[in-house]
């Protein structure tokens, strides 16, 4: 039994430190709706090096693997979605905008 391919491609951003996602227009976006969800393993790969060469923007990408929902992409585990809201310890940032 062959098991679908779904992932795409994180990092961090290297000045502010958010969480980032490769999007199909080849920038990296602030929004997981914005991620692109790669269907095979030879088109990931090479994001993946292409994120390795962008040294100077983007610090320790890595393919996730994702789920697809009504709203978009979401990650398969809860340790990405952790990732994405932001640090846990105190709200600030994209926590402290959710609040208000």
């Amino acid at each position: 039994m062959s098991r679908d391919y779904s992932k795409f491609l994180t990092a961090n951003d290297l000045r502010l430190g958010d969480v980032v996602y490769w999007a199909a227009d080849q920038r990296w976006a602030r929004d997981i709706t914005d991620a692109v969800v790669f269907s095979d393993s030879a088109t990931a790969e090479a994001a993946l090096a292409a994120a390795f060469a962008q040294s100077d923007l983007v610090v320790g990408p890595y393919l996730v693997d994702a789920i697809t929902t009504e709203t978009g992409p979401a990650p398969a585990h809860f340790r990405e979605g952790f990732r994405m809201r932001g640090p846990s310890n105190y709200p600030h940032g994209k926590q402290e905008q959710a609040q208000g």
